[in-house]
C-alpha cells in the first residue's frame, strides 16, 4: 500500500497550519490578531495592527509554507504532492491548534501555486494587484484571482494540477463567504496603507 500520498497530505496540512500571523502579532507585543479587525490571521488583518512589517513577514511567511510544503512533497511522487498542496491550505483556513479557525489562504495558496504552476502563480498575483490597487479591496482582489488562476491553470498547467488549481480557487472563494456577503451590503473594508 503507498502511503505516500496520505502522509502528503497530512505533511501539508501541519505544515499549512503553523499561524504565522498570530505568533508573530505576539511576538512583537501587537496582541491577539483573532481580537483585532476582521479577527483574521493573515496578512491584511495583521496590516490593521499598524505594523506594515509584521504584515509583510505574515505575508512572506505564510507564502514560504504553500511553496516548501509543495517542495518537499514533490519527492514524494506527484500524487502525494497534489494532496500536499491542497492540504497545506486546508491546514491554513482550518488549524487543529486554533480550533479549526485559521485564514482565507490567498498567501499560501500563491506559494503553492509558485511551486506547482508559476505562470498562473504570476498571472493570478498580477490579476491581485491590479485589483486591489483600482478598488483596494483585499477580499475582492482575492476572489478575482481565484477565479482568474482557476479559469487559466487548463491552459497553464498539466490536467491534474489544473483540477488542484480549481479546487483550491473553490475553497478561496468559500471561505470568503463573509466578505462577499459585506461587499454586497458595501460595508467591506478598504486596504488602508497610512498606517505605520
Amino acid at each position: 500500500m503507498n502511503l505516500a500520498p496520505l502522509a502528503g497530505l497530512m505533511f501539508g496540512y501541519l505544515l499549512g497550519s503553523i499561524p504565522f500571523g498570530l505568533l508573530l502579532t505576539r511576538v512583537a507585543g501587537l496582541g491577539d490578531i483573532r481580537q483585532i479587525g476582521s479577527g483574521n490571521i493573515g496578512a491584511t488583518n495583521v496590516l490593521r495592527t499598524g505594523s506594515r512589517s509584521a504584515a509583510a513577514l505574515t505575508l512572506l511567511l505564510d507564502l514560504a509554507k504553500g511553496f516548501a510544503t509543495v517542495v518537499i512533497a514533490a519527492g514524494w511522487g506527484e500524487d502525494a504532492m497534489l494532496l500536499a498542496a491542497g492540504g497545506a491550505i486546508i491546514g491554513h483556513m482550518f488549524p487543529i491548534w486554533l480550533g479549526f479557525r485559521g485564514g482565507k489562504g490567498v498567501a499560501t495558496a500563491l506559494g503553492v501555486l509558485i511551486a506547482l504552476a508559476w505562470p498562473v502563480a504570476l498571472a493570478a498575483a498580477l490579476v491581485w494587484l491590479v485589483t486591489a490597487v483600482l478598488l483596494r479591496y483585499s477580499s475582492l482582489a482575492a476572489l478575482v484571482a481565484a477565479v482568474a488562476a482557476a479559469i487559466l491553470a487548463p491552459f497553464l498547467a498539466d490536467g491534474a494540477t489544473a483540477a488542484v488549481i480549481a479546487g483550491i480557487a473553490l475553497l478561496i472563494i468559500l471561505r470568503h463567504h463573509a466578505n462577499i456577503r459585506r461587499l454586497i451590503a458595501g460595508t467591506e473594508s478598504r486596504i488602508s496603507l497610512t498606517k505605520g
